[in-house]
């Protein structure tokens, strides 16, 4: 039954905030119960009018990151956090965060990321990948003079949205942390950083090859051309839409201009930076571990799955590790064109990385023929059952799996890495009937279908377009689980967090409506 929730957002959801964009009357941010107006401009090349996010913890869990020196807890997390608003942050890029993090660790290492010599050496050089005087640090679409950022934690879960109306994109992320917060609360304080750096570096490299091909044609460089060939295209019959980075197949009709591989090859390297980015925050956590791991040994099972969603343009990029999903809500091209007939459908962006999920069993199983005990119990190695993620080092090193005393360590760890770091990545381009997108932690999906998730959003929108849809999903879910746990909803809010984790998971969830304020106002009469 969809209604009114009488949870209590102030007291219990940990995070609720809104961004809303107005052609007319700037930029938004949605404070609950109301909406405030902020100065700013229309991000004019921006594909969402407007998102929502919300949690809820279920958890009990300490804010104790102390690795780093307890920089990334005293320092950048509280510059990034705003759990109920967006709020408007100057964003220095002569001065990164990373920059920061790698003088405050000088004194004990050359490099933040530079492994130990009785370790292998990590898949990117970070002295390559974090030059402080690199040629086109203050460029690049994601570099931008100021940001509005909004997130926060909620249990084990940390969520963050970055928007840049100067350049009109939006990047978002959840970190599902498990065994404690520690993994999600570095990739908060490190990832979206690690990604502006990677995004340089293609900047600086599309630059010259665009720069020598067009005799300057493009003085904005290849990110302004990506956008316009993103455009351009989108004016034309959309294509196929959904492509994966693992068959790299985009459809011709992106290719416009007169330099036609370059929309192409910043896509696809903006999927390789997304990918160095996340393998590069994986040797950093890995190598803190190691240095901490003497006075807290638990560290080395800390570990988090990994969504991330950018939005340049009509394009639509997904990183996924683990089982978080991001969830499209789309209309069949001939209902778009009709307006009133037909209904919405769930195409699900992202893969499932489970023992559950065939594919992935299987994998894991190939990868580990000679070990007869590679999943058992229904997790990898007895312990997990995602089958990749972010940090989780005794499943994927013998020293840190040996840190562990007792019941707690993996016997018979015959051939890590058990846990892959390898993230899916997709590529979708936006069209005209694509409506919003479901970005979720697993726990909304331990109640919704993806199917479910989508009615529930759109049904909602229909009755309250103003509204916040991220807000009401999760009322929503706890209503479902007080149902299924046999109690009131106020009888499963006043348990206190950590004995609420029987009846659900901490969940996270963002909405992003897609298109402009016009087309989505259409959208929402669709039946």
């Amino acid at each position: 039954m969809l209604g009114e929730s009488t949870v209590n957002p102030y007291g219990e959801f940990k995070i609720s905030f809104g961004y809303k964009c107005n052609a007319h009357k700037g930029c938004s941010c949605l404070i609950p119960n109301e909406i405030e107006n902020l100065p700013g401009k229309f991000p004019r090349n921006s594909s969402f009018s407007r998102l929502s996010g919300a949690a809820l913890s279920a958890n009990a869990t300490l804010a104790n990151t102390n690795i780093c020196n307890g920089l990334i807890r005293e320092e950048i997390l509280p510059s990034w956090d705003s759990p109920n608003s967006f709020r408007r942050i100057p964003s220095s890029p002569t001065l990164s965060r990373l920059d920061v993090l790698s003088s405050s660790l000088q004194s004990s290492m050359s490099n933040l990321s530079c492994s130990p010599a009785t370790s292998s050496p990590p898949e990117y050089d970070s002295s390559s990948l974090r030059s402080m005087s690199s040629p086109c640090r203050n460029e690049g679409f994601l570099n931008a003079m100021e940001v509005q950022v909004a997130g926060g934690a909620a249990g084990e879960d940390r969520v963050q949205a970055v928007c840049s109306e100067e350049n009109g994109w939006l990047f978002c992320a959840i970190f599902d942390g498990f065994n404690g917060r520690d993994a999600a609360d570095f990739l908060a304080g490190t990832l979206y950083e690690n990604i502006i750096h990677q995004a340089n570096l293609l900047d600086c490299e599309l630059k010259k090859d665009v720069t020598g091909a067009s005799n300057g044609f493009y003085p904005h460089g290849p990110f302004q051309y990506a956008l316009e060939g993103a455009r351009n295209s989108h004016v034309e019959k959309p294509p196929a839409g959904t492509f994966n980075k693992k068959n790299s197949s985009i459809d011709n009709s992106t290719k416009n201009g007169p330099f036609p591989d370059s929309p192409d090859s910043f896509r696809h390297g903006m999927l390789d930076s997304l990918q160095r980015a996340v393998s590069q925050a994986e040797n950093d956590f890995l190598y803190m571990v190691e240095q901490e791991m003497d006075d807290r040994p638990d560290l080395v099972s800390v570990g988090s799955c990994v969504l991330v969603g950018l939005l340049h343009g009509m394009d639509l990029y997904t990183l996924n590790l683990g089982d978080s999903r991001a969830v499209l809500a789309t209309y069949d091209e001939e209902d778009s064109e009709m307006k009133g007939c037909g209904r919405l459908k769930a195409i699900q962006l992202t893969d499932c990385h489970t023992v559950d999920n065939e594919l992935e069993r299987t994998r894991v199983l190939s990868d580990h023929p000679d070990d007869p005990a590679v999943i058992a119990g229904g997790k990898v190695k007895g312990k997990l059952k995602v089958t990749r993620a972010l940090g989780v080092g005794y499943l994927k090193k013998k020293n840190l799996n040996d840190a562990l005393m007792g019941i707690l360590r993996v016997r018979n760890l015959i051939s890590p890495p058990y846990i892959s770091i390898e993230p899916s990545l997709n590529l979708h381009r936006i069209s005209k009937s694509d409506h919003f997108v479901i970005v979720g932690s697993d726990g909304l999906f331990d109640f919704f279908s993806n199917d479910e998730a989508v009615k529930l959003v759109h049904s909602y929108i229909l009755s309250n377009p103003n509204g916040d849809p991220a807000k009401f999903l999760l009322e929503q879910l706890v209503g479902r689980a007080a149902d299924c746990a046999g109690f009131s909803l106020e009888e499963l809010m006043n348990i206190p967090a950590g004995r609420r984790r029987k009846y659900h998971d901490d969940v996270t969830l963002i909405v992003i409506i897609l298109g402009a304020n016009q087309r989505t106002s259409k959208a929402s009469t669709w039946v």
